[in-house]
């Protein structure tokens, strides 16, 4: 196939919608920014000045009625969690692509909808998986497909904060859908299955701790999943970590094990300890340049073919995942 410049529009211009923008604005032959939506008018006036040609909404509802005449192909959603299923969903239902943030929905039953209406459309929708596209997390996965470590016995995950969100609305369920475990949670579920080849889940069993907070500050899970393997999880925010955060996912396998974790606190630099008995062999290590990976596969693969991709499908098991912890913690 041919490959073409998709022409998309950037909805939510806080840190992590302008990041992804001006990712993608920077590509080499990769879209055209044609229209950027944020409710702030500071906001929407900053980035307007990068991108003099795009056109300016305030109002998505607007954005979405001008998709024709901006001949939009996609859309990339990085708003408040709660907006992101109508946000997909009204894109999906004109023909556009979509790349949202995680979570995809704040449930598995919407999850389902929105990948059941992409399917029906024929548009691509992923969301942003961008752990994946790390050099430790490829090569842990390598690991695991080759039987290097063996038959995989347990999955140690964890995402500690030492700070909380910046923004109010992540403190509102109603906007958020929960609190630690939906924000830095999601991050591991996808990355185990993706790990561990999307293995049925058999049974989920987790607890939340709530501060102040209508929503969780602290989040565990245990997983345990078809063929064996257990996942333990923990996520928090405003953790007494030591330092700015821990992000890993520790995997112990008849054959060996592996670390891949962040470096010194960083939420950036990562690497990848095997291990073998006592010993430790580094095998990779990176800095920032996974960040955006996500979200430039997404238009690359857009600009080649915008059809339908099955991948998305793990949202719904991630959403899944998430449901049966807070309907177990409703239940206790």
């Amino acid at each position: 196939m041919t490959s073409r410049r998709p022409r998309l529009g950037f909805v939510g211009l806080g840190w992590i919608g302008a990041m992804r923008l001006e990712a993608v604005a920077g590509m080499s032959g990769g879209a055209e920014v044609v229209a950027i939506c944020d409710a702030s008018p500071g906001r929407l006036e900053s980035t307007a000045r990068n991108h003099a040609g795009a056109a300016c909404f305030q109002s998505y509802e607007d954005m979405m009625s001008r998709a024709a005449g901006l001949r939009l192909d996609g859309v990339v959603i990085a708003t408040p969690n709660a907006l992101h299923a109508p946000q997909a969903l009204a894109a999906l239902d004109r023909g556009l692509a979509v790349f949202c943030q995680q979570p995809l929905a704040l449930d598995a039953a919407t999850a389902r909808s929105l990948v059941d209406a992409a399917r029906q459309a024929g548009r691509r929708l992923a969301v942003d998986d961008a752990y994946r596209f790390t050099a430790g997390a490829r090569c842990l996965r390598e690991l695991i497909a080759g039987g290097a470590l063996g038959r995989v016995l347990f999955l140690d995950a964890a995402f500690h904060n030492a700070f909380g969100p910046d923004k109010p609305w992540c403190f509102d369920p109603e906007l958020s859908g929960g609190g630690a475990l939906i924000d830095q949670g999601v991050h591991l579920i996808d990355l185990a299955f993706w790990l561990l080849g999307e293995p049925e889940v058999r049974s989920v069993t987790g607890s939340l701790a709530r501060g102040a907070a209508a929503v969780e500050d602290f989040a565990s899970a245990r997983i345990e999943m078809a063929g064996g393997a257990v996942m333990s999880l923990a996520a928090s925010w405003h953790a007494h970590a030591g330092q700015d955060c821990v992000i890993r996912s520790q995997v112990f396998g008849t054959a060996g094990g592996a670390d891949f974790r962040n470096v010194a606190g960083s939420f950036y630099d990562f690497e990848l300890a095997r291990f073998d008995g006592s010993g430790t062999t580094i095998e990779t290590r990176e800095s920032r340049g996974w960040i955006n990976q996500a979200v430039l596969h997404w238009v690359e693969r857009l600009g080649v073919d915008p059809g339908f991709d099955p991948a998305v499908e793990r949202s719904v098991a991630v959403s899944a995942v998430v449901d049966a912890v807070y309907r177990a913690v409703d239940r206790s």
